[in-house]
């Protein structure tokens, strides 16, 4: 029954329900009771405060006719009569059915969570009262919800089965049909810019290899309304402000299976910039704000240049307090000349100044820990790059999963503002690293470790690894206190025992024996560079076995097996990513130097530059491109670089696809690492559908990947370089990083050994 048709109904029956009293109209009285019969879960006194009538007032027709009308209002009663029992007022009522229970089925594409919270904004749950005329609210929102997914064929049937004590069973049955394919894409109006081209452009589309996973082949308004505006944008950052789209049509088949859409767009002229200036307040050297403007006299207009200009003057402004300024830009258009003056009025409204800054969420982490990180200061005024960059500094401490900001106005006040800093926690600040592995030659391989980046949210990395497998037994601690002073110099310590058979790690044989501490301290030296610096001691022991090549014993003959070392190291990083983890802007840029001090038994030094750089292609996609050389050598008596030092290469850290430390000079089958190694991969990393394009803790990428392990720098032959090609996934689980790759070796030769799977459980970042 239509739902017009049912709310008549309704009124119809309000009407006879006060027609119930005698036909003349009873004689008004004054009510001295008020008794309510047929309630069965409606408590008596949810009646007296919609009941519109209390003792002691007279009653006549009007009165009562307003009663009836305000208990039907409140939706809990089927029927309502007024009654009169000498001086009582009697309420009969009959209730509205509860609901209860909702059973959804058939319904495949939609999970049934969304269904119920769909059908509870439309008050259809369970424990509310049932109002048959809802149902066809129910069939119409999700139709719409089906709709929204191309699906326009779905049926919904629904049915009621009345229970004991008034209630109701709702069941809904969905037949959800297939789903309405894209078929064909007309442009009608495009002259300059052929059919292709445009097409390219957008989302929408028919079938095509990829539509498995990008479901572009499947129609929907929000698809199409987007497509509209890349189109419109596509105009008019080539000049033509005149653009339009005049018309669209879809038409559906009659199986509702296929979808044809057809856009009308008339294109206008190309227009050109004539001249481009500023007005207004400006705030800040003219000079300076006309350099933020990209877009020159002689140009060929583009909004998309014209935007970003404003953005950046507004963002010049914001840091001299002026949050809020209006930035407007005003093309004046001669069409005649199809050319366009372009005027940017600047409004900086009143400088703003922060009255608190409030942080939130951080149930764990202490709050100074969170507050040295911020650089807008209270009372200050506000600076919107300031805000930014606390709110990243934020993020990149990695305890969060979330950081957001916001700035409201202080009530009463026209040039105040908060700034709201909220957290959310990750649930593990650490990680437990840890390796299984099998092998005919390194049979069951074990290690494990515990980081804990953030112990008892003080801030203090504290690390205790203990490694007991067939290639190394390791017990180390170390811990880093990240703000030993308040201007952010830190300082840590670090003391270890390493017992390595090398034999079983893929490299050629030999065992050694180390111990040692060190301490290590980091610098600020500006809001990115920050300068490293460590000094420690180790004492090394190394045995070799029948299997260990003749270098090494040539090289142990030469020098010492035995030795000392006093080891120095520095190191200056260049760092304005967005994030600790997965980050989509920015670049990591840092060298390092290791020495063995005069004094030592073996004197060398290792040096290594590696550059990260970040950029967003798109609100899922982003770029990653990263490089490293580094190169050793020995200075002093010692001849020749100390094997113990020799990079490697291949696996899941450096070249995937090969099997890990195997690149490189070799002897007898056997790696022998080298004295220069040079590394580089270029990915792109998303977040796939089904983790959400705002997951933030699990990543896939297509990545390539290119390096190789020289002797020494003079051997560098670029031709020896291998590379490989593949997809990696990171998931940061609750107890580490899990990175994985299926990689396919691309120009191995006889003598590599290639694996297609890799996994790490405790990668580093």
């Amino acid at each position: 029954m239509p739902l017009i048709k049912r709310r008549i109904i309704a009124l119809l029956l309000g009407a006879l329900s006060v027609l119930s009293l005698p036909s003349h109209g009873f004689t008004a009285f004054k009510v001295e009771d008020v008794r309510v019969e047929g309630l069965q879960r409606i408590e008596v006194g949810t009646v007296f405060n919609y009941l519109p009538v209390s003792v002691g007032e007279t009653l006549d027709d009007t009165r009562a006719a307003e009663a009836v009308r305000a208990l039907f209002k409140t939706g809990f009663f089927a029927d309502v009569r007024l009654e009169r029992d000498g001086g009582s007022l009697v309420v009969v009522v009959e209730e509205r059915p509860s609901i209860a229970k909702v059973t959804l089925s058939g319904n495949k594409d939609i999970r049934s969570e969304e269904l119920t919270d769909a059908l509870k904004r439309i008050g259809l749950a369970e424990g509310r009262v049932f109002d048959r005329s809802s149902l066809d609210q129910v069939e119409r929102e999700l139709e719409r919800q089906y709709f929204a997914r191309g699906k326009y064929g779905v049926k919904i049937t629904s049915s009621t089965t009345p229970l004991e004590r008034n209630r109701v069973e709702i069941s809904l049955k969905i037949d959800e049909g297939q789903v309405a394919k894209i078929q064909e894409i007309n442009l009608v109006g495009n002259r300059r810019y052929a059919t292709g081209e445009l097409l390219n452009i957008i989302q929408l589309g028919p079938p095509s290899l990829f539509s498995v996973f990008n479901q572009n082949d499947q129609y929907s308004k929000q698809k199409l309304a987007a497509d509209l505006e890349t189109l419109r944008s596509f105009y008019l950052d080539r000049g033509y402000i005149d653009f339009s789209v005049d018309s669209t049509q879809v038409a559906i088949s009659p199986d509702k299976k296929s979808v044809y859409i057809t856009i009308n767009i008339s294109e206008g002229e190309q227009f050109s910039i004539s001249e481009v200036k500023l007005a207004g307040d400006l705030k800040a050297p003219e000079d300076e704000l006309t350099a933020l403007i990209s877009i020159k006299a002689g140009e060929v207009f583009s909004r998309r240049e014209v935007t970003e200009s404003a953005t950046r003057i507004n963002d010049r402004l914001g840091k001299e307090g002026y949050a809020f300024a209006n930035i407007n830009p005003v093309p004046d258009v001669d069409r005649e000349q199809r050319t366009v003056k372009l005027t940017f009025f600047v409004d900086p409204n009143k400088r703003v100044y922060v009255r608190r800054v409030n942080v939130s969420g951080n149930a764990r982490t202490r709050d100074d820990v969170l507050r040295r990180e911020l650089r807008q200061m209270e009372g200050g005024w506000i600076s919107t790059e300031q805000v930014n960059r606390s709110r990243v500094r934020l993020q990149r401490l990695g305890y969060f999963d979330e950081v957001s900001v916001e700035t409201p106005a202080v009530p009463g006040v026209d040039d105040q503002v908060d700034v709201n800093y909220a957290v959310k926690e990750r649930s593990s600040f650490g990680s437990l690293t840890a390796g299984v592995g099998f092998s005919q030659s390194q049979g069951v391989l074990l290690n494990a470790s515990v980081n804990q980046d953030n112990f008892l949210g003080t801030g203090k990395r504290v690390s205790a690894q203990v490694n007991n497998s067939q290639v190394n037994t390791i017990y180390s601690f170390s811990y880093t206190n990240p703000y030993y002073t308040q201007d952010g110099v830190s300082r840590g310590f670090r003391v270890f025992s390493r017992t390595t058979d090398a034999g079983q790690a893929n490299v050629a044989d030999f065992t050694a024996d180390a111990f040692g501490a060190s301490v290590n301290y980091g610098f600020p030296l500006s809001e990115f560079d920050a300068l490293r610096l460590s000094l420690g001691y180790e004492h090394t022991s190394i045995n070799t076995t029948t299997l260990t090549p003749q270098r090494y014993l040539d090289y142990l003959a030469a020098n010492t097996d035995e030795f000392d070392a006093f080891k120095l190291t520095m190191g200056w990083s260049y760092d304005t990513r967005n994030e600790a983890f997965f980050p989509t802007s920015g670049m990591l840029e840092s060298l390092s130097l290791e020495a063995a001090l005069p004094g030592s038994g073996l004197t060398y030094y290792k040096a290594t530059n590696r550059s990260t750089w970040y950029k967003s292609l798109s609100r899922r996609f982003t770029f990653s491109a990263d490089g490293e050389v580094a190169y050793g050598d020995a200075y002093g008596d010692t001849t020749g670089f100390p094997f113990l030092e020799n990079y490697y290469a291949g696996g899941i850290r450096s070249v995937r696809g090969f099997r890990s430390n195997s690149l490189g000079p070799q002897e007898n089958a056997n790696a022998l690492g080298g004295a220069f190694r040079v590394l580089g991969t270029l990915e792109i990393l998303f977040a796939p559908s089904f983790a959400g394009e705002n997951n933030k803790s699990f990543r896939m990428g297509a990545f390539v990947d290119a390096g190789n392990v020289y002797e020494d720098f003079d051997h560098f032959d670029a031709g020896e370089l291998r590379y490989s090609a593949g997809l990696s996934a990171v998931w940061l689980s609750p107890i580490g990083p899990l990175t994985f790759s299926f990689a396919k070796a691309l120009n191995d030769k006889v003598a590599d050994r290639t694996e297609v799977f890799q996994f790490s459980l405790g990668a580093g970042f």
